[in-house]
């Protein structure tokens, strides 16, 4: 929208980050782990990818043809990338025999990519600058990137380095803190935090997940997949319909001249 004066009004295609973005994003991070080992078993690997990458497609046409910011869209687009990045991470392991340590790397060097593209064309990566169209694909391609590593380095910390489920959510949990306390005392830079803080709620949720939903003798409680998956989609619409209804998380316009 163009204002007098020759200014420019944009609406932001993100949510502002508050604490209903970090609850939403863990429990999609969990419900993309528990819900692609569910698919995968259920299904079997080929069509249950297939999928994945079928519904990851639509949620991003849908999201790309929203003009702002919906949170029903924008959070149906984090689940189905959390859902597809997981399959993404775990065929490099399960269908090719690729080491966790070296997906992991693989995915570390993917991401680094992204941000120093998107930093060298836009000179920022931060979310409260993503109002144009590609600008948003940066952004997704990064939010693709920290799931599928995530997913990799959860995997490398229960499984390569034996840590176990439980003992992965413990080491996350003490690293998800460190930009919490760089940003809040040591002045650490906003966006640095954030992404430090997105990268490692992917293992951290995905951790939490294979903890409920494992059979014991694997290092879990044996809830199951498909019950884990139905608790944290329930969880997510909550606070997705919370969000909808009440826009808290929108973030204001941006005026360009």
């Amino acid at each position: 929208m163009r204002l007098s004066g020759g200014n420019t009004v944009r609406a932001l295609r993100v949510p502002e980050i508050t604490v209903f973005f970090w609850l939403a994003k863990a429990l999609s991070t969990a419900l993309g782990e528990s819900a692609s080992d569910y698919l995968v078993g259920a299904l079997s690997p080929i069509p249950a990818v297939l999928g994945g990458f079928a519904a990851f497609v639509v949620s991003l046409v849908v999201q790309f043809a929203m003009r702002r910011y919906r949170a029903w869209a924008y959070w149906f687009a984090v689940v189905m990338v959390g859902v597809f990045g997981t399959m993404a991470a775990d065929v490099l392991h399960v269908g090719f025999g690729v080491p966790y340590v070296l997906s992991a790397l693989l995915y570390g060097i993917v991401l680094f990519a992204v941000y120093l593209l998107w930093f060298r064309v836009e000179r920022t990566l931060s979310v409260h600058s993503i109002d144009t169209p590609r600008r948003e694909m940066f952004y997704w391609a990064a939010v693709v990137a920290t799931f599928a590593l995530g997913t990799a380095v959860g995997d490398l910390t229960a499984m390569t380095l034996d840590l176990g489920y439980l003992g992965s959510i413990v080491l996350f949990a003490a690293v998800i803190a460190v930009p919490a306390v760089g940003y809040r005392w040591w002045g650490w830079n906003r966006v640095f935090c954030f992404w430090f803080a997105y990268v490692v709620t992917r293992p951290l949720g995905a951790s939490v997940a294979d903890w409920l939903g494992k059979p014991t003798d694997a290092g879990g409680l044996g809830l199951g997949g498909g019950p884990v998956s139905l608790v944290l989609a329930a969880l997510i619409a909550g606070i997705v319909a919370y969000l909808a209804v009440t826009r808290v998380d929108v973030q204001a316009e941006v005026t360009t001249a």
